[in-house]
């Protein structure tokens, strides 16, 4: 399979699998409502106008919406020049891009995912949040590994 054709399958379904979900809770779920899928694993509906784990809240969408767009072409130029693991930046692009289009819709990002264990809760997340982190971890060990 020729990498820009494995690329854009990887991208287009990161985004449509975190669009799809993200519209599910929207439709389904009120805001700042929850329900339990299992004992340590809540679906909620959760709003986030900052960045990774709700971090920089104030600084408004217009800021996020243009890093975003920064690192996505930043990413796109990796992915030209091979630098790094394709499948990796395959997902952080994906991801990116998912928040991306929250952003410029809404103005913040949809969050659902609440994951804890007794009263430690891991701060809510999506689809393209755990694209993103999966993607770099990727893009770290094989790079530790010293493989591209």
């Amino acid at each position: 399979m020729k990498t820009p054709v494995f690329v854009t399958l990887v991208v287009f379904s990161v985004v449509a699998v975190d669009q799809a979900t993200k519209h599910l809770v929207m439709a389904f779920l009120p805001l700042h409502e929850s329900r339990e899928v299992l004992p340590f694993l809540h679906i909620v509906h959760f709003r986030n106008t900052g960045a990774a784990f709700g971090m920089f809240r104030g600084m408004g969408s217009t800021y996020f919406v243009l890093l975003s767009l920064v690192a996505i072409v930043f990413i796109v130029y990796l992915l030209k020049k091979k630098a790094y693991n394709a499948f990796g930046l395959s997902l952080v692009l994906g991801g990116a891009l998912g928040n991306l289009i929250d952003r410029v819709l809404y103005g913040n990002v949809v969050d659902f995912i609440d994951f804890f264990i007794g009263s430690f809760h891991w701060p809510a997340f999506n689809v393209a949040d755990s694209s993103l982190t999966v993607g770099i971890a990727i893009i770290v060990i094989r790079h530790l590994l010293g493989k591209k």
